[in-house]
């Protein structure tokens, strides 16, 4: 085992921004990097904030969890363990062993003295990664479109029980970054909203959902991973890409606080035991050794008490990752997978021999990983991992990369349960009916022929798990393609499922599942009574590429040659429906004024039971209630940003000169009509609202947080001679395996750490752990607890006026009326289920928060004196009821 060489504290920023220019597919129509021109925010803060090349302030010390809030508990059980452990044990928990080398995507070192395994990491955000007799859950994006907080909790604890089933510590997720800057964005499926509030909502559910079945989570990922290209080197590199560090995301305060960071804080405050920091950098410093974003405002502001976890490969180095506040490593491999190298393990040892690490820092991060297992698990002593990562295969390596320990790897525990049920129910939920002329839908399942078309509508023929993680586009899309992806018990086509039910019903169905069978297509559509077209657009993650494109789209259009297909079917029947399923926006301005389709529906990325989820809403047997979690634009120009396809420096910087006007926020301030409005979705039956009613409460006016916080402690003692650090005699290693013992008593050779020839270049304060002042806007996991005081609650009538039982979701929007706020802001919503002729009662709580701005001078929130306007309707620009906050 070779030992490697910290690296620099700070990034470099990256060279001058190029005025380079990137294409929309094969249509070539030319967009600029990030933002189009006129579409910068009109706030000098934002646009000041935003500049190529900017850095990011250092913060230093890290903050020392206290256990705050819920944690008290967890934090006394957490030092009791600290308290027992070597300083190897320390770095044990902190270092991933290595890419391939154990069964997990990613684990730490184990304590035997204590019976402690090692902590299991496992991806994916929609079901367990890489392994056998799971479920696969609908995307993030679709729940997101269910705009139901107890979907998001049911869908996360049921993946937390299947995780928790397979021996699995830690869910790699949920996802809320990226946020959805760009509609284009490979990764948005995998979060939830384009809005801070529906996404910080979802967020917080879905934590709180898996770590009920006593798994922790990872909430990902942190801060500004909004794009795909450029995320890292070596991903750039395999695509011709010369590149020399990871792209920026240059963002200001205010646009980080309102928008980017929001959710974190739902997430934060709902107990997420794991924060993951993303691979790009934030203001020209990675994100996973930016005293800023994690010192300061996610250990600091938002008093996280958790962990932080790298991305896998996302850390650039030893102490200076430490001491920005970085606590654990993965998968363990320093720049490359299995290099055999690790800036933590046995460099860690040495940065606190050698005084660079003070053992205080080291001390804080066993406690905080040991905190975030014991508030979701009560026992050290749990059940093995019971599967593979790297093989399906019964027997194999313990040892993958380098084969060694062959054993019995997989038990193929069946973990499914009755998930399927919950799946389906979650994509009918999800589903949004865009367009339905003259009622078109529901159909019957009697229509005398029925015919379906696209590719998207029929199976891989290869099988739905044929490509790796999912790394293709071949039938129907139920699932995405990346880490977020997971293995298919099984895919229910909707090919298949429309056939059960038309059959069912004794009408005649027919499918035509070639898009490039025109004429085909063109003479089954004349016959049909309605024809039923499928057409999809995906996205994912770079080190993937699936026809051209590169994680993010290249376009906003059909995949899979559908237009063309369409085209043939609506050309001969003028009743077609059309059913997208899609990871975001999809243009759909000449379908939705096309004559012949009558009915448009997004079903979004629905998981395993895809088929019967979309025919229970063709047929009627859920009426859909689903609200869009994004806008569907008329062109792609209107978003007003767009991924940066094209280096613009040795480090790409993405200027993020729109500030807080992302999706909806920038059609309303430039007045654009979009095709269909966030928040927007149609029922089989119809709805009234009346009766807005706005109560002001009375709650004490809002205090910055004051005080300090106790010294930083330390747990158990060490000896600060070398020699008690080497490997164990007669210790058999495992090649390229990560472990915390060292090769030499010399330091200075054994790390090459320039720190410790030139201690002072540790960042000012980084080693202090004197007491230190809390941030104003923080004192709690979640921020400053008053900002959670509810100031008003606002409630409206909601009527069925319609024949059949059906869901409604009211939506709250409020305009804190600021010059550079945007016309509107999502506020609150609830999904109502209301039986006909019945009315029932939509209630929100205003928050501190939900009014309040942030002050980049005060570095604290404040509520601007102006007149705050409040909207309730069933979509942002459908907006039925208006009032004023007292």
């Amino acid at each position: 085992m070779r030992l490697i060489t910290n690296t620099a504290l700070l990034a470099v920023a990256g060279s001058a921004l190029a005025q380079d220019f990137s294409k929309d597919g094969n249509y070539g129509a030319p967009f600029p990097n990030t933002t189009y021109p006129g579409f910068e925010s009109n706030n000098p803060y934002a646009i000041a904030g935003s500049l190529s090349n900017q850095t990011s302030p250092p913060k230093y010390p890290s903050p020392w969890g206290e256990g705050r809030g819920d944690w008290a508990t967890a934090y006394t059980k957490a030092r009791a363990f600290v308290r027992q452990l070597t300083l190897e044990e320390k770095v044990n928990l902190t270092t991933g062993t290595g890419w391939e080398l154990d069964r997990c995507v990613g684990q730490t070192g184990s304590i035997p003295r204590l019976a402690f395994r090692a902590l299991c990491l496992q991806d994916s955000p929609v079901g367990v990664r890489d392994t056998d007799f799971n479920s696969v859950f609908p995307a993030g994006v679709n729940v997101a479109a269910t705009w139901d907080s107890g979907a998001a909790y049911a869908r996360g604890q049921a993946m937390g029980s299947e995780h928790k089933g397979k021996g699995v510590d830690m869910q790699l997720g949920p996802v809320a970054g990226p946020l959805g800057r760009t509609a284009a964005g490979g990764r948005n499926w995998e979060g939830f909203s384009s809005d801070p509030v529906l996404t910080g909502v979802m967020f917080a559910e879905s934590i709180k959902g898996i770590q009920s079945a006593g798994v922790m989570t990872s909430a990902k990922h942190f801060i500004g991973y909004e794009q795909e290209h450029f995320r890292l080197v070596g991903d750039a590199a395999n695509y011709g890409f010369d590149i020399a560090a990871s792209n920026s995301a240059n963002l200001d305060d205010i646009t980080m606080h309102e928008m980017y960071l929001w959710p974190f804080a739902d997430g934060v405050r709902a107990g997420a035991t794991s924060v993951m920091c993303s691979y790009n950098q934030v203001n020209n410093s990675h994100a996973c050794q930016n005293s800023y974003v994690m010192n300061y405002l996610l250990k600091g502001e938002l008093g996280f008490q958790g962990f932080v976890v790298s991305d896998w490969l996302g850390t650039n180095s030893g102490v200076a990752s430490v001491l920005a506040g970085l606590d654990m490593t993965m998968p363990g491999d320093s720049n490359v997978y299995d290099s055999g190298d690790s800036y933590f393990g046995a460099n860690l040892t040495v940065a606190v021999l050698n005084g660079t690490v003070p053992a205080w820092r080291l001390d804080d991060m066993a406690i905080r990983i040991m905190a975030g297992f014991y508030f979701v698990e009560t026992n050290v002593t749990r059940g093995p991992i019971n599967f593979s990562s790297w093989t399906l295969d019964t027997y194999n390596y313990e040892h993958y990369y380098v084969g060694e320990g062959w054993t019995q790897v997989n038990d193929h525990v069946n973990v499914r349960s009755d998930h399927a049920n919950l799946i389906r129910s979650i994509g009918a939920r999800s589903t949004v009916l865009l367009k339905n002329v003259n009622n078109t839908l529901p159909l019957t399942g009697n229509e005398p022929l029925t015919a379906v078309f696209g590719n998207d509508a029929g199976p891989n023929s290869d099988g739905p798990n044929s490509c790796s993680d999912r790394g293709c586009d071949e039938g129907t899309l139920g699932m995405a393609w990346g880490s977020g992806s997971s293995n298919f018990p099984y895919l229910v086509t909707p090919d298949t499922a429309i056939q059960n039910t038309v059959l069912a019903a004794g009408g005649a169905y027919e499918s035509s599942l070639d898009n490039n069978a025109l004429d085909t297509m063109g003479a089954l559509a004349r016959r049909a009574n309605v024809s039923i077209f499928f057409a999809n657009s995906d996205s994912g993650e770079f080190y993937i590429e699936v026809d051209g494109n590169l994680g993010d789209r290249n376009n906003l259009t059909f995949w899979q040659g559908a237009d063309e297909a369409l085209a043939a079917v609506t050309g001969n029947c003028s009743n077609t429906i059309l059913v997208v399923h899609s990871t975001g926006p999809v243009l759909l301005e000449q379908y939705a004024s096309n004559p012949n389709i009558t009915a448009i529906l997004w079903a979004g990325v629905p998981g395993q039971e895809s088929g019967n989820s979309i025919a229970d809403v063709l047929y009627g047997r859920v009426n859909p209630g689903a609200k869009l979690p994004f806008t569907i634009g008329a062109n792609r120009s209107d978003y007003g940003t767009d991924i940066l396809y094209t280096p613009n420096g040795a480090v790409p910087q993405i200027d993020f000169r729109e500030g807080v006007f992302i999706d909806y926020r920038t059609f309303d301030r430039h007045n654009e009509t979009p095709t269909y409005e966030f928040g927007f979705g149609m029922s089989y039956t119809t709805f009234n609202y009346s009766d807005l009613r706005i109560t002001k409460l009375n709650v004490s006016d809002y205090v910055p947080y004051s005080g300090y916080t106790s010294p930083a402690p330390t747990y158990g003692n060490f000896s600060s001679d070398p020699a008690d650090h080497l490997f164990p005699a007669n210790f058999t290693r495992v090649p390229d395996y990560q472990y915390p013992w060292l090769n030499t008593t010399n330091l200075t050779e054994a790390s090459k750490d320039p720190h410790y020839a030139a201690p002072g270049s540790i960042p000012l304060n980084a080693q202090n752990g004197s007491a230190q002042p809390y941030p104003k806007a923080g004192g709690a996991p979640g921020g400053n607890p008053m900002l959670y005081d509810v100031l008003y609650r606002v409630r409206a009538t909601i009527t069925n006026t319609g024949p059949l039982a059906g869901e409604e979701v009211p939506q709250l929007y409020i305009s804190r009326g600021g010059p550079y706020d945007p016309v509107r802001e999502l506020r609150g919503f609830e999904r109502l289920s209301i039986q006909p002729n019945g009315s029932t009662t939509f209630n929100v709580d205003v928050t501190r928060r939900d009014v309040s701005s942030w002050d980049p001078v005060a570095q604290d929130w404040y509520v601007r004196n102006t007149t705050k306007r409040v909207w309730v309707g069933s979509s942002s620009r459908r907006l039925l009821l208006e009032g004023v906050l007292p």
